[in-house]
């Protein structure tokens, strides 16, 4: 997601006991509402969208793909700089 985008504004409504569990969540965080409500949403429509994914493998190339995976690359500086690069929608809190 790019950063560069306009802010939208985006409504809800909840219960009061909702908005203060909310609240106090945040609030132990140190975090305002919107900001925790907006990355606790964003968190979970990742889980969504990588369940979501799917890709077909007729019998030969998946053995091939699990060979793979049983076989992991050796560890480089170029594959630990990529394992230490921030994800775009991280939001750049660490």
């Amino acid at each position: 997601m790019s950063q560069t985008q306009d802010p939208v504004t985006i409504s809800i409504r909840a219960k009061s006991g909702q908005r203060d569990l909310i609240d106090q969540a945040a609030d132990r965080l140190g975090r305002s509402r919107s900001d925790f409500m907006l990355e606790a949403a964003c968190r979970q429509a990742e889980v969504v969208l990588l369940d979501q994914t799917y890709f077909a493998l007729d019998a030969t190339s998946f053995a091939a793909f699990q060979a793979m995976l049983d076989r992991p690359p050796a560890p480089t500086d170029r594959l630990r700089r990529t394992l230490k690069a921030r994800a775009p929608w991280d939001s750049g809190k660490r």
